[in-house]
């Protein structure tokens, strides 16, 4: 099945050329030297401009290209597969023109979409020094005391830790402009510098980073800054709802950099153990290397069916993004940090070398990934929003409520997109979630197609397994619904069991609905004929919520078949078929000056 968000992807993989040839300008050796200076990639992003990447930032209602979100983040999984500092320092633009995809008025969307696709870098301003993501304790402030405020607020206060502060020309600031009226006291002012008194702000020095070094992660001070009336996104008060669901779409969408951090990290490892010999045996062969590669490609495939469904949802189950997004932010990072963690044990001392072709690249894309986690809003914030939700989300589950429709076209990979509404996102799911109200008809209709294929009988039991796991997250769920403040760690476990739970309903709502159109294409059908990929997800969710295992170690040597072959062919290890630009990696045993005894 040609997929278009694919396609589109592989085309502006194929338009930056090939990432091993140093004479690219978005190349890994680029990258690492600039990574080395902590420069900010500024000819890679003019590339991405030249190609129109920015048109995609921007919804076609104010003129630009973005009509479809799972598009956006197929195309920032390609850049951040090659590079994350790239895909951050680029993509923030897109996260800083969010608040007024939500809000704004179709003025300001026309005004700012023909700046976003002008090139002109964009940033949100949340976080404060001494505040982090309390975002109700925020401090920078407007004064509407001076005598000659006019039409204009007078800005003062610091934001810091803000990706592109310097670099950006313009800010989407969440600012009190009325102190004393609580959560309704804050707004977002659409900020442009270009025309502030330049005495009347400063920008803070960048900070130095473990990861993404040449990222601009700075800051910005104001002093009095006149910021005409006109620039108001929504209505005053507004802000921190505006703010919280413009996060709904930027937290789905940083599943992107987890996406492409794995897929880069996933092949360096298997071309590793392709190539390396020890013992006087290539390390493909050696059983634990093999467990870790099969480990590591089945969470591979996992995150992409969970990104998968969040994307689409964005659009379908728009009123329940709340749980999407919260799930996705958790899930995608706090994984792929573990998928590059276990890679790390198979490469051994390579994993942490800097010099050299290909080891300088996992150390980079292991340390660029950690701040993932960080970005609009950490582990923590995602999980106790998913705590705030219990109530609702326990009754959904129990009376089979919520948005099972726009579940279902979420999951149809062959499905149109409606055009997303943002006057429907909400920050609570009233009605539950309708990707975990399908779980149980999705586990039925494995187990009647498992009647005439015993293939797959244990991904049914498997599938039956995780919804009587699920039943008991959700009795669970009620016993701490009413856990708004002082909530328990056992709350928090909770909540990640339920992230879990949702991963697993959404592998099996992807694979129900979307696996006779993929079967029988030869570049992926291996994967999703018998439900290969399915059992290995649904294997690797179960163990973690404390189960036995589901799936032998005949499944995953099937799964690893499929790993190799796509390398070797040059295609993308992934649910739906995709070339990749780079070279063919060296055949087997190349690497053969290189077999001391010890890692060290």
């Amino acid at each position: 099945m040609d997929h278009a968000p694919y396609r589109l992807a592989e085309e502006f993989d194929r338009f930056l050329g090939d990432p091993d040839d140093p004479d690219e300008v978005f190349s890994y050796a680029r990258c690492a030297d600039l990574d080395e200076r902590e420069e900010f990639p500024a000819d890679i992003c003019r590339r991405f401009e030249e190609w129109g990447l920015p048109d995609q930032y921007v919804p076609v209602e104010h003129g630009g290209g973005l009509r479809d979100y799972e598009q956006v983040l197929q195309l920032m999984r390609t850049v951040a597969r090659r590079d994350l500092t790239c895909a951050v320092g680029h993509g923030k633009t897109y996260l800083g023109g969010v608040c007024v995809w939500v809000a704004g008025s179709a003025e300001q969307g026309a005004r700012l979409g023909a700046d976003i696709m002008a090139g002109v870098p964009v940033s949100l301003g949340l976080t404060e020094r001494a505040h982090g993501s309390d975002l109700l304790a925020g401090e920078v402030r407007t004064d509407d005391t001076a005598a000659d405020t006019g039409d204009h607020w007078l800005v003062s206060g610091e934001k810091w830790l803000i990706n592109n502060a310097t670099r950006g020309s313009l800010l989407s600031l969440l600012t009190r402009t009325r102190p004393k009226a609580g959560p309704r006291g804050f707004s977002v002012l659409l900020v442009d510098k270009r025309r502030l008194d330049k005495d009347t702000y400063r920008h803070l020095p960048k900070i130095r980073t473990h990861g993404v070094r040449g990222a601009d992660i700075s800051g910005i001070a104001f002093d009095g800054a006149r910021v005409p009336r006109g620039a108001l996104v929504g209505e005053e008060g507004a802000g921190l709802e505006i703010v919280l669901k413009a996060l709904q779409l930027t937290r789905t969408m940083c599943a992107a950099l987890s996406l492409g951090a794995g897929d880069h990290g996933l092949r360096l490892g298997l071309d590793f153990a392709e190539q390396r010999e020890l013992y006087g045996r290539r390390l493909i062969d050696l059983p634990q290397a093999r467990h870790v590669l099969t480990g590591a490609a089945a969470d591979v495939l996992l995150h992409e069916a969970v990104a998968l469904v969040a994307a689409r949802a964005v659009q379908t189950q728009t009123a329940e993004l709340g749980v999407t997004a919260a799930v996705t932010k958790y899930l995608l990072p706090t994984g792929t940090d573990q998928v590059l963690a276990d890679l790390a044990g198979l490469l051994g001392a390579r994993a942490f070398l800097k010099s050299g072709h290909t080891y300088g690249r996992f150390q980079k894309v292991e340390r660029d990934h950690r701040l993932v986690g960080l970005f609009d809003g950490n582990t923590l914030v995602n999980l106790n929003s998913l705590i705030n939700q219990f109530r609702s989300l326990a009754r959904g589950f129990r009376r089979g409520t919520g948005d099972t429709a726009g579940s279902d076209t979420a999951c149809d990979l062959g499905a149109p997109l409606p055009p997303l509404d943002p006057s429907k996102l909400s920050l609570v799911a009233r009605h539950g979630s309708g990707v975990m109200a399908r779980l149980a008809p999705c586990v039925e209709e494995v187990t009647r197609r498992a009647g005439p294929n015993p293939a797959l009988t244990p991904v049914a039991e498997a599938a039956r397994r995780l919804f009587a796991v699920t039943t008991a997250v959700h009795a669970d769920m009620e016993e701490y619904q009413g856990a708004l403040t002082d909530v328990p760690p056992a709350a928090f476990e909770v909540a990640r069991r339920y992230t879990l739970c949702w991963a697993g309903a959404a592998c099996l709502g992807l694979w129900t609905h979307s696996v006779d159109r993929m079967q029988d294409d030869p570049r992926t059908g291996p994967l999703w004929r018998d439900g290969l990929w399915l059992h290995t997800a649904l294997d690797r969710l179960l163990v973690r919520l404390g189960e036995p295992a589901a799936a032998d170690r005949e499944t995953y040597e099937a799964l690893l078949g499929t790993l190799r072959a796509a390398r070797s062919s040059g295609r993308l290890f992934s649910l739906l078929p995709q070339q990749n630009p780079e070279r063919r990696p060296l055949t087997p045993g190349a690497v053969t000056g290189d077999r001391e005894r010890t890692p060290c």
